[in-house]
């Protein structure tokens, strides 16, 4: 309200008759029986700081050399959509549900120009926050690689490359995931796969690449198309499957594997039986089709957030910068896309084929 002061560390001395010095110390973790620091003494600071609402300054505390208590959340996509299907909701319940465990506040940071978000933005209150949990499907590398070069504590949700040193992070174990999803399909009869999706942009996404490679290499199953481009008209990317030989279509997005599936069953063709569809978890936001329950695996977000906020204010409580990497693992979705194959198909091509157009 107008013409009300903050609350200062002086006032809350004159209102327990003790020394600034003494409040200090108590705001800044002095235990009880503290030989500087009766144990009477602290309690009825204790109990002023506690009926006046006081919030110690957070560049104060720091400066002291304190902690404020306050993780900051930084996302390079918008956090809150108002789509229902929102691919960040359950990174942030995870997040909210331990730091309230652990006794921290959070701090959403959405600076940034031009439209663009960024850490390092001229507004940027960073420094506000002991220390940051970073979510995004793409990171800004410059900023990674000025993170890495900084002393600020950081964790990503997310598998990251290195940037100038091995970035902390909390990811989703995609390439295990992928490889048992094709382990499955080759165990069901299957031996030509197509795989529709980028393997190439984000680090998700070369996991899911990389670990349905693997699956192939390890059950004996043989790549006989790879559409490296999302969101191709479903009737052209069903007809270069199907003449692909293939009987079984890996998709890197939910949307394609929504689109194509449905041009299948427009033909008449059934799904599984004529092909089977899985989908490597969605890297977009997409509505399922009611009826239509896709074989797939869970990317487990809220956990991923639970243990970043974890690692994180474990090195923080250490004094330290977070230096581990962690990968958790996905849950199998047995979805109703995948199957045995009716059988051979009647246009086979001796060679795997790519397309890129």
């Amino acid at each position: 309200m107008a013409g009300v002061r903050r609350l200062t560390q002086k006032d809350i001395a004159r209102l327990a008759g003790v020394s600034q010095a003494t409040v200090s110390l108590v705001l800044n973790g002095a235990a009880a029986g503290d030989a500087r620091i009766p144990e009477e003494t602290r309690e009825r600071v204790e109990k002023v700081i506690r009926d006046t609402g006081y919030v110690a300054d957070p560049v104060a505390r720091r400066m002291a050399k304190g902690l404020n208590r306050i993780l900051g959340v930084f996302t390079y996509e918008p956090a809150f959509p108002s789509d229902q299907a929102d691919f960040f909701a359950p990174f942030m319940l995870g997040i909210e549900e331990a730091a309230q465990a652990l006794g921290y506040d959070l701090l959403l940071f959405t600076a940034g120009s031009g439209g663009r978000r960024r850490l390092f933005d001229e507004h940027t209150r960073l420094r506000l926050a002991d220390g940051c949990l970073i979510i995004g499907r793409s990171f800004d590398r410059d900023e990674l690689a000025r993170l890495m070069a900084g002393d600020y504590p950081f964790v990503a949700i997310g598998r990251r490359d290195d940037a100038g040193g091995p970035v902390p992070y909390v990811g989703a174990d995609y390439a295990a995931a992928a490889a048992v999803m094709v382990e499955r399909a080759v165990g069901l009869g299957h031996r030509r796969f197509a795989y529709v999706g980028n393997a190439e942009r984000a680090e998700s996404m070369r996991d899911r690449w990389q670990g349905f490679l693997a699956g192939l290499a390890a059950a004996g199953g043989e790549l006989a198309l790879h559409v490296p481009v999302e969101h191709r008209p479903a009737d052209e990317t069903l007809d270069a499957v199907l003449a692909s030989g293939a009987t079984v279509a890996f998709f890197l997005e939910l949307a394609d594997a929504i689109e194509v599936d449905a041009a299948a069953r427009r033909r008449g063709l059934a799904v599984p039986g004529d092909l089977s569809i899985v989908v490597t978890g969605s890297h977009e936001r997409t509505r399922r089709p009611p009826g239509v329950a896709f074989t797939s695996f869970g990317i487990p977000r809220e956990e991923m957030g639970r243990q970043a906020t974890a690692m994180l204010a474990a090195a923080l409580a250490a004094g330290a910068r977070p230096g581990r990497q962690v990968l958790v693992p996905c849950e199998f979705v047995e979805g109703a896309t995948l199957g045995p194959p009716r059988a051979a198909p009647a246009s086979r091509m001796s060679d795997k084929k790519e397309i890129t157009t």
